[in-house]
């Protein structure tokens, strides 16, 4: 390269350290991170350096950070990250003013698209990409007209903000990530305690797709500036945290073919047809019985949170960002190799998935060699024992949080 390469990244959560693993992988470059206080995920590491803003998630105070850093490393080739939606979209809208810095994320246009799931199904359906039965409110509703008849589809039912940005600056007691609704009276309460805690968005209510977490399915893809998608990656979920806050974020994944999956090309087009740019994550879930009813539930435009299976699966996420987003061509990488990637500890994964048979994928997949953990990187163990023991007490309490929330299956 001919500038050395700077990865500058809002966030301090796991995102953040897959992202900055890769880039480490890859360059051998420390990476910047910038969060509004220290997270476990990214503490004592050694290929991050790590600042806390308590604001940086206000515009004024990111947009000093950033200029003052930008300042301070004229000459480097700057690669700026979001962790969260929130932080991505606090990008996008202030690109003009960051022009120092490279921001592998689609325009202000996509972003008022997409980046909500109501706006998201419409492009959906224009692609003919199918995604569960959905009802669209915008405020306050009585349990009379959240009724099964009223809605179309039977209870139980799933109840999510459209806007997980807007959502979480609103945050209560008892927040959830999603919500699962058993009754009319239970969805009722549920939008009550979101719209009353001042959330300004729509909410949306949909089918419950049958099957558990090994049913979810996790895209990502990733195009370049001229809107070309240049790589496609499918990961098979394994298990899911099942924390209040966590609930749907990937624990353990195994790759498959991209060849294997239905809905990869439409979701190319669709990407293509609108003139995506950058990382995009898709959450789709298989209904449980069936060969091939997927169903897509959100887009993210970022790279998600598990972001690592992709690396791990020999797409480096980094070498995405610094090399291919501003090259010109048509030639797109679809994953075809299978790996077992987790962020916990391997005797969770096995005890708590509850496909038998994607447990025996893993652990043959181990065996051969094809095993990732997030967080286990030795690189960042050498010379550095706090981190080693940071790691290991994050493997303690992932333990402890299955057996708390969640039911065993082996």
């Amino acid at each position: 390269m001919d500038k050395k390469i700077t990865p500058v990244i809002l966030g301090a959560d796991l995102n953040c350290y897959n992202l900055a693993r890769a880039f480490h992988e890859q360059y051998g470059v420390k990476s910047y991170a910038f969060g509004r206080y220290a997270v476990s995920a990214t503490k004592y590491s050694k290929i991050i350096h790590f600042t806390c803003v308590p604001k940086i998630d206000e515009k004024s105070v990111m947009l000093d950070t950033l200029h003052r850093f930008a300042d301070a490393h004229l000459g480097e080739k700057l690669i700026l990250f979001g962790c969260t939606d929130e932080y991505v979209e606090m990008i996008i809208r202030n690109k003009e003013e960051l022009t120092d810095f490279l921001c592998p994320y689609p325009s202000l246009n996509v972003l008022e698209t997409v980046a909500k799931k109501a706006e998201f199904y419409k492009a959906c359906d224009k692609f003919g990409i199918p995604y569960p039965e959905t009802v669209v409110l915008t405020g306050k509703t009585p349990a009379s007209e959240l009724t099964a008849e009223k809605l179309g589809f039977k209870y139980p039912i799933i109840v999510k903000p459209s806007s997980s940005a807007d959502y979480w600056k609103f945050p209560f007691d008892g927040m959830k990530k999603v919500y699962t609704a058993d009754s009319p009276e239970e969805a009722e309460k549920i939008m009550n305690e979101i719209y009353g805690a001042g959330y300004p968005d729509k909410m949306i209510l949909q089918e419950f797709i049958d099957g558990g977490d090994s049913q979810m399915r996790v895209f990502t893809a990733f195009s370049d500036e001229h809107g070309k998608v240049r790589a496609m990656c499918l990961g098979h979920t394994m298990l899911e945290e099942h924390t209040p806050k966590g609930l749907g974020n990937h624990a353990a994944i195994v790759t498959e073919p991209v060849s294997s999956f239905p809905l990869s090309e439409k979701l190319k087009d669709m990407l293509e047809d609108m003139g995506y740019t950058g990382y995009s994550n898709f959450d789709i879930k298989l209904r449980e019985g069936t060969k091939d009813d997927y169903r897509v539930f959100e887009v993210n435009l970022r790279h998600g949170r598990s972001n690592y299976y992709v690396t791990a699966a020999g797409i480096n996420l980094a070498k995405l960002a610094a090399e291919v987003f501003e090259s010109e061509g048509d030639d797109c990488i679809r994953c075809n190799k299978s790996v077992f990637w987790h962020h916990i500890p391997r005797s969770t994964v096995y005890a708590y998935t509850d496909d038998r048979q994607l447990v025996e994928t893993a652990k043959k997949l181990d065996r051969e060699g094809n095993e990732s953990s997030s967080v286990w990187y030795k690189p960042d163990f050498v010379m550095n024992p706090l981190r080693f023991i940071c790691v290991l007490e994050q493997l303690r309490r992932q333990k402890k949080k299955y057996k708390l929330y969640c039911v065993k299956k082996g």
